[in-house]
């Protein structure tokens, strides 16, 4: 059974940096791409960030690249998300989600698990 619990996610403002966690409990976190979506109010869920297995490769929605940074530890089957340089707009809650293969994906039918979400609040 897969569950993955994310935490991190606070008040915070503008300008300010935080890291979320994505703890998965199952046993093959290592041999899965994991991936980032978040979700604001009034908004449909939107892709943020994906890291495939291993870690070889990473992807990014455009409204977070070169500020988030996206990585596993595996020996932890724990992803986090590094943001910096926080706006207003990334108020959301926050969901990790475990792929289904391999390789780092945008779309979210191609993830079978998601976390309950870490609530991330950035004021101005």
């Amino acid at each position: 059974q897969v569950q993955l619990v994310e935490s991190g996610g606070k008040l915070v403002q503008a300008g300010g940096s935080l890291r979320l966690s994505c703890l998965d409990f199952g046993r093959t976190f290592s041999n899965s791409a994991m991936g980032w979506f978040r979700q604001a109010p009034g908004k449909e869920r939107e892709f943020v960030a994906a890291i495939s297995w291993r870690g070889g490769m990473t992807i990014y929605a455009d409204s977070v690249k070169g500020r988030f940074g996206v990585s596993r530890d595996d020996e932890k089957s724990t992803l986090y998300l590094q943001m910096n340089s926080l706006i207003p707009e990334d108020t959301a809650l926050y969901y990790c989600a475990k792929g289904q293969g391999l390789m780092a994906t945008r779309a979210s039918r191609e993830y079978n698990y998601w976390g309950q979400g870490t609530q991330v609040t950035v004021s101005s």
